[in-house]
């Protein structure tokens, strides 16, 4: 049998001692010294997508504000989770940012179990744009209003379905949601993004789709799509002439998709408000806003306390949503 002495004592606390305290170094360096090294930005969903789109141009303003680069790192899988959660697992000394969008807030409504707690796990640090959805339909469509899409959509059997981005995307919630609010049945076809769905609809394959404004905004002005109606609460800056759901008889409806960074949950205060300072640096700059609103965008700059209480309550309400329809992912 194996017999510990007094040297092996002595051993296991001096590498204890050591590792402890090159851990506690990492986590603990100075604010005022921060950032000394890159910073990673983790992006939850594939290269080319928005947020990925959105998290390179953020990422190359990071020399200019916190002087140092940002790397995008992307880590995709379970709707999110996956890059979520490594993140999550990282140490919480600033230099693991996720950047994610309202999918983030719909996962544990349609996910049985989640890998981590997404109210306490992930700290959200600034919402840095939003961005609605549009309703669209081909050129050559039958319905030429919302009005008329939703008539022929209210028998329980129709011709009427939309495309979506996907299962449990904020474009399938949207299409739920006016489900629920109009009393119509359209079915739902999700896609593997939205890329495939508008596609489909440009086609004719489907009668309509939910899209983000940024990846229809270009058929649309050509011509090539109609948009019927857009999301979020207020009009899109980008279709300024398109009017949104609850204008035309559904008040209080509205789907926005906001894109952000979090942090490790134990994010101490006093560094979480230097990123969002430094990160101000980045979204007042005129030459960023003007890129954000030409992708069809809507600049934000919400802070820690008041970013937090958005997503909070979109994971509430997303839940009660899910929850209506009966939607699992997994």
């Amino acid at each position: 049998m194996f017999k510990f002495n007094r040297l092996h004592v002595l051993v296991g606390i001096t590498f204890w001692i050591l590792t402890t305290s090159t851990s506690w170094a990492q986590v603990s360096e100075p604010i005022q010294n921060f950032p000394s090294k890159p910073i990673s930005i983790v992006v939850n969903f594939p290269v080319g997508g928005g947020t990925d789109i959105l998290a390179r141009t953020v990422a190359n303003y990071f020399p200019l504000a916190f002087g140092q680069p940002a790397v995008v790192e992307n880590r995709v899988g379970a709707s999110g989770n996956v890059g979520a959660k490594i993140v999550v697992d990282k140490a919480p000394d600033g230099y693991s940012l996720l950047m994610v969008n309202s999918s983030y807030a719909i996962n544990p409504g349609v996910f049985s179990s989640m890998p981590f707690d997404p109210k306490k796990d992930l700290t959200p640090i600034i919402n840095i744009a939003w961005i609605p959805s549009v309703i669209v339909v081909p050129a050559n469509s039958p319905y030429k209003s919302l009005s008329a899409l939703i008539i022929a959509a209210k028998p329980t059997t129709n011709l009427v379905s939309f495309g979506s981005c996907g299962n449990g995307t904020p474009q399938h919630l949207a299409g739920a949601r006016l489900n629920i609010v109009a009393k119509t049945n359209i079915t739902h076809i999700p896609y593997s993004g939205c890329g495939p769905a508008l596609r489909d609809v440009l086609g004719s394959q489907i009668p309509m789709a939910i899209i983000t404004a940024s990846s229809a905004a270009p058929l649309i002005k050509s011509g090539k799509l109609v948009a019927l109606a857009i999301t979020s609460a207020e009009r899109s800056a980008e279709l300024p002439n398109v009017p949104t759901v609850a204008e035309q008889g559904f008040p209080g409806y509205q789907i926005n998709q906001w894109h952000g960074l979090f942090v490790p949950g134990n994010t101490s205060p006093a560094l979480q408000a230097k990123i969002y300072a430094q990160m101000m640096k980045i979204v007042q700059n005129p030459e960023f806003m003007e890129k954000l609103q030409s992708m069809g965008y809507t600049p934000a700059h919400d802070d820690p306390t008041a970013f937090k209480k958005i997503v909070d309550e979109d994971i509430d309400r997303f839940s009660a949503i899910t929850k209506s329809i009966n939607l699992k992912v997994d």
